[in-house]
């Protein structure tokens, strides 16, 4: 028999009238993605769950093995589309340790400024939703608009909002302008108080916090034998951070804490995340105040698009401009792994060049794919609303989730 709920086709199946298979998914408005799991429960007990992913499956890898270096880029957009800057460099970075790249320290503050604000703007739509999820609307429209302040940001520095394509191999596109500077300033100063506003609307009230501590709990101990990484290991009590444990892009030179939770339930995850917003904007703060002078990227010519101007004026700036974009500058034979911390977990990429023009394989570690494995184990015994809160704490991305 099936039934309709909410619009969503629900096949049930009872056993002594007691047990019923409920199909959650695939596009059931509250999975906040294209995955499905078919749970049996028992009234509004969760008794198993059985996730189903590959709906939004687009192959990037394979398409990646046969796209030269700097199109591939765009690619890893559509990954994590919450916080895509920090997909993009993470790539750049890659690419950069295997050719030996050496960059511009304001390059790499020019990067933190960038990955710092996606890290902002993804924790911002995953603490919202999960405030959502429990009946708060007005803590989403507040943070959306905050969000869309970044993108302007984005904006100035690419030209693009949510999949953003931002920077190169070797560094930026541009500098930044003065407009992107004035913005982030005047964000700087204003963000902070609505911030806390909302943070006073759900971290201490009582109804939101009825509905998440000890909803989708996980051990610190489980956590790890998962694979867990980012705000969701965090939560647990690990306070394992990629980019305090293998530092990369200066992170050593700034000053910042870890929140670490307790009990790793979704209480847990929002508050961590909210911290870490905090600490997020300490390194901007002080990535800005002693952002140094110099090229905004490094010389590797062989990579990096030269200056239109240059490419009408230079017969070897054309020369380059054509290589590139016509995919025909090899890349030295090798093997490197890169990670960065995503605004989710550590976010990586394993990639074996044969010295062609193209990885002869890559892949790419995706957080949420290594996590959601732990989801059945975190919603067994608890009430089918928790299944939602606890999807929505963990921040899948189905995008992510598939690849």
């Amino acid at each position: 028999m099936t039934i309709r709920n909410g619009g969503q086709l629900v096949s049930t199946e009872t056993i002594d009238g007691e047990i019923a298979t409920l199909n959650l998914g695939p596009t059931h408005p509250a999975t906040h993605g294209v995955f499905q799991n078919v749970m049996k429960v028992d009234g509004e007990r969760i008794i198993s769950a059985e996730p189903t992913i590959g709906y939004i499956h687009r192959a990037f890898e394979k398409i990646a093995e046969r796209r030269p270096y700097a199109q591939i880029t765009p690619l890893t957009d559509r990954m994590n589309y919450c916080s895509s800057p920090i997909n993009n460099m993470g790539w750049h970075m890659t690419v950069e340790k295997l050719i030996g790249a050496e960059l511009p320290k304001r390059v790499e503050y020019m990067r933190v400024i960038i990955m710092e604000l996606a890290r902002i703007a993804d924790h911002l739509v995953c603490n919202s939703v999960i405030g959502v999820d429990t009946g708060a609307l007005t803590g989403f429209t507040y943070m959306f608009q905050e969000r869309e302040k970044i993108y302007d940001m984005y904006e100035e520095v690419c030209g693009a909002r949510l999949t953003t394509n931002i920077g190169r191999i070797g560094g930026f596109e541009r500098d930044f302008n003065p407009t992107f500077i004035k913005k982030l300033k005047a964000w700087l100063k204003e963000f902070p108080a609505k911030f806390e506003e909302f943070d006073r609307l759900l971290c201490r009230n009582r109804i939101f916090m009825d509905r998440v501590i000890k909803a989708g709990p996980i051990s610190g101990e489980r956590a790890l034998s998962y694979g867990f990484t980012g705000p969701n290991l965090r939560a647990a009590g690990v306070d394992y951070d990629v980019r305090v444990m293998s530092p990369y892009s200066s992170y050593g030179d700034f000053e910042f804490d870890i929140p670490v939770g307790r009990d790793g339930d979704t209480y847990d995850r929002f508050v961590v995340r909210q911290e870490e917003i905090r600490q997020s904007l300490r390194i901007i703060h002080q990535a800005l105040d002693n952002l140094p002078e110099g090229s905004y990227h490094a010389d590797v010519p062989e990579f990096y698009l030269p200056d239109k101007q240059e490419v009408y004026t230079s017969m070897e700036a054309l020369i380059y401009h054509f290589k590139i974009v016509m995919g025909e500058t090899p890349v030295p034979a090798g093997e490197v792994y890169h990670s960065v911390e995503g605004a989710n977990g550590e976010l990586g990429f394993y990639m074996v060049s044969d010295g062609g023009r193209t990885p002869y394989r890559l892949h790419f570690r995706r957080p949420c794919f290594i996590y959601y494995q732990a989801y059945p184990e975190m919603v067994k015994g608890s009430v089918l609303s928790d299944a939602i809160l606890t999807m929505s704490s963990m921040n899948v991305i189905a995008g992510e989730l598939d690849a």
